[in-house]
């Protein structure tokens, strides 16, 4: 937001440099992010200063050249070569001396220069308007008030406006300074605390008055909760022409083009006091103005020349035949004011700030009025401002105000009341500041004190202040205005340590996310916002139980996630159509429910794996995940966790997984895998497999808490090991042997391994060969040969008598 501290000055008389103004407002939060001069002609005219043309003579060389003698007020006249064919002795003119530097069109520079001519001496250059920037006429030299001195410099001749910009980084919930005034109001304030009393100046009104009531046109207004005020007034007689400097200046100065003298008073108001304006052309108005909902499906074509199809939520203006305006964003092409308009009506309004976002949003328009209106203006002004925009246009247009000003304001929008607890202030903010000094910043900020009582202070808080409405939003308010600089912090660091659970949730994520990213894994984090249509895609997840959003910022963007799954086919995708096609990632997050209990939130673990598993590389071939290498990533997690010993695992069959496996542990599902569907791939343009893991978070969490930690010391004394190989039957499955050797040898059997598994040449039909590994320790002895091939010979019993097997 550009701010002129010129006009900030015709709110706040002060000799304050700009330096110190903005370090004011930056320490205000109205952060100053740069500071930029001005000049409404380039250069200043600087080096230019006015010519009394003494003599002029045909240039002897040049049929279309004079020589002229100029006095600039110096000890001696100037020969000044000219090329103008309406040059003449006795005129006063304005002159560039020798050094001063000119600007052409585009803004590049070009230095005066003592040369000659044709042969003669040319010590200056007498000017047209147009190589001074004063205009666009080429026709001849300039010629000035023969009043004039000689050497009077042209910048006070034509009053040069030098003025200094702030750029100000504006945060979206400081809607009372967007506009000059608003600064202003800022900087009262901050002033008042280092004992500058200023006064706001505000603009008067007392001249507006109506002249004669010839042209009144009646407003009707449909709903007061989307639109709680509308004002308008006619003036009529009036002249659409070109703004008087003063008033272009205004707005040059912050970037604005200037369009015609009506159009230039609603942009003026708007940055001077916050309130949006907009000018009808009167005649284009048939019967009454109507504020009402727009027809969906409409059609409307606006200022800048745009169709637009219209939603049944816009708010639209409308006369007896159609629409004229999108209320608070942007006029239609057709009622707009231009060089023939005689009469206007003048509209100022409030309009809901919640609904002019959704439109401005839906339609791609970000105006200068929707700026303002969506984040709330001051219900307050909409009749003065109007006020004052009527006196200026009057002013710079003529006219008559031609009817009384019709307000409709059925219920006034009310202050906010909110209870400032004195002793808590002093304890959030960590100092005490006087009560007195409290409320003098509070009255600066024209916020009133209603009553005093032990509790603390009852407050009225004007309505335009909308982020003000708790007790914590004036308490920083107090704090900005009494100086973040000015709370004192002490040497000493007092820390506190806390005691928090093993199990506590973000040491657990930690702990796995560390795991992970051992194992190649990548995190990511996805919007919990995502499109409602993707209920569509799995029976498991129901639209009826969607989270919508009131004010989405779009349609794809409107809903709280039901399911993690989308997003990471999202992220998915995003990275195959950018040739990044091996992927492992994991996502800590939370789905949303609306269920018939109440709103609920479900955290989750997800791991996400596709591609390749290794990259390319001359000391092997790729090879493709598949769903067993997933599998043990899961595992890994689990046992990670401590998890796995009561592990229950089942087949799972889902519209999202093609094949898949749940865990779970008691009554609790802790995860469910498996490889995503090929029909819900095609939804995201992913051709290739695609596993996902969901872990039940909460669950994973509860069954950690219910396990105990159990250590064993390591033993000194060693380990043996001893392998057999068993002819088995090949429906025989390694489970058994594990389960009936674990049964067999309770004490001294500690690890069981399958290291080989063989079926095929020179064994019989219907038989495989397991090649298992067998460690045996005792943590009170050294194991001797004979309990070795005791508990062998045990085993390799049991083998034979329950399992059918031989060694080989």
């Amino acid at each position: 937001m550009k701010i002129s501290y010129n006009w900030l000055k015709q709110f706040i008389k002060t000799d304050w440099d700009s330096e110190k103004t903005g370090a004011m407002l930056t320490d205000l939060g109205l952060e100053v992010e740069g500071i930029e001069k001005y000049q409404s002609i380039k250069g200043g005219l600087e080096g230019i200063v006015v010519g009394h043309v003494l003599t002029c003579v045909q240039h002897p060389n040049a049929d279309k050249l004079k020589i002229t003698t100029v006095d600039l007020g110096g000890e001696s006249p100037v020969q000044i070569v000219c090329g103008a064919s309406n040059v003449a002795a006795g005129q006063k003119v304005p002159v560039a001396t020798i050094g001063t530097k000119l600007y052409d069109k585009e803004g590049a520079a070009f230095e005066i220069k003592k040369g000659k001519i044709r042969g003669e001496e040319s010590h200056g250059m007498i000017c047209a308007e147009d190589e001074l920037g004063l205009g666009d006429s080429h026709d001849g030299i300039m010629v000035l008030d023969e009043k004039l001195v000689p050497g009077t410099p042209a910048s006070k001749v034509f009053n040069i406006e030098n003025d200094e910009v702030f750029e100000i980084g504006l945060t979206p919930n400081r809607a009372d300074a967007m506009s000059h005034w608003g600064v202003a109001r800022d900087l009262r304030a901050g002033m008042l605390q280092q004992d500058e009393h200023v006064e706001l100046i505000t603009p008067s009104v007392s001249s507006y008055k109506v002249e004669k009531r010839t042209l009144k046109i009646d407003v009707k207004v449909e709903d007061n909760k989307l639109v709680p005020r509308y004002c308008g007034v006619t003036i009529s007689d009036l002249k659409v022409g070109p703004s008087p400097a003063w008033l272009q200046n205004r707005l040059k100065v912050i970037g604005l083009t200037p369009k015609n003298n009506v159009v230039d008073v609603t942009n003026y108001v708007l940055h001077e006091l916050g309130q949006p304006l907009h000018a009808f052309d009167a005649s284009k108005i048939h019967g009454k103005v109507i504020v009402k909902n727009a027809e969906e499906g409409a059609k409307f074509i606006t200022l800048d020349d745009a169709e637009r199809t219209l939603s049944a939520e816009d708010i639209m203006i409308y006369d007896e035949k159609g629409p004229l305006c999108i209320a608070g964003v942007m006029g239609g092409k057709n009622s707009g004011v231009n060089e023939t308009t005689t009469s206007i009506f003048l509209e100022s309004a409030y309009f809901n700030p919640v609904s002019v976002r959704k439109t401005a949003k839906r339609h791609g328009i970000n105006s200068d009025a929707s700026f303002r209106f969506e984040r709330g203006i001051d219900p307050s002004i909409t009749e003065y401002a109007l006020k004052r925009a009527a006196i200026l246009i009057r002013e710079v247009a003529g006219g008559d105000m031609t009817s009384d000003i019709i307000d409709v304001y059925p219920k006034k929008v009310e202050d906010h009341q909110v209870l400032l607890n004195l002793e808590k202030v002093n304890k959030l903010i960590g100092q005490t500041i006087p009560d007195d000094e409290i409320k003098n910043i509070l009255v600066s900020l024209d916020i009133k004190v209603n009553s005093i009582s032990k509790v603390g202070l009852g407050l009225v808080v004007p309505a335009y202040r909308v982020d003000v409405t708790r007790e914590i939003d004036v308490i920083e308010e107090i704090l900005r205005v009494y100086g973040y600089n000015n709370i004192q912090f002490t040497q000493k660091l007092n820390a506190t340590t806390a005691h928090s659970a093993r199990t506590e949730d973000y040491k657990i994520q930690n702990i796995v996310a560390g795991l992970l990213v051992g194992n190649g894994f990548n995190e990511m984090m996805a919007n919990s916002l995502t499109t409602p249509s993707y209920v569509a895609l799995s029976d498991s997840i129901n639209e009826s139980n969607n989270v919508l959003m009131l004010n989405p910022l779009s349609g794809d963007l409107s809903a709280m996630r039901q399911s993690l799954l989308f997003s990471a086919l999202e992220a998915v995708s995003f990275n195959i159509n950018r040739r990044n096609s091996d992927l492992k990632l994991f996502e800590f997050g939370k789905s949303y429910h609306k269920l018939l209990s109440g709103y609920q939130e479900n955290a989750h673990l997800t791991l996400t794996v596709t591609g390749n598993r290794n990259s390319e590389s001359w000391t092997g071939a790729q090879k493709p995940s598949d769903f067993f290498l997933f599998k043990g990533y899961i595992l890994g997690i689990l046992e990670r966790l401590g998890l796995t010993k009561t592990l229950v695992t089942s087949p799972l069959k889902t519209d999202v997984f093609a094949e898949g496996m749940v865990y779970e542990s008691g009554n609790s599902t802790l995860v469910e895998f498996g490889t995503i569907k090929k029909t819900i791939l095609k939804q995201f343009d992913i051709k290739q497999d695609v596993f996902f893991a969901d872990f039940n978070w909460n669950s994973i969490l509860k069954n950690i808490s219910a396990n105990g930690i159990k250590f064993t010391e390591i033993s000194k004394y060693p380990e043996v090991r001893r392998d057999l190989a068993l002819l088995l039957d090949d429906k025989v499955e390694f489970s058994k042997i594990f389960d009936l050797a674990k049964a067999t040898e309770k004490n001294l059997l500690k690890k069981i391994d399958l290291f080989d598994v063989y079926q095929g040449k020179n064994l019989p039909e219907g038989k495989k060969s397991y090649a298992v590994s067998f460690t045996l320790q005792d943590s009170s002895k050294t194991l001797t040969d004979a309990q070795i091939d005791k508990v062998m010979g045990k085993l390799t019993q049991s083998f034979e008598t329950e399992l059918g097997a031989s060694l080989r």
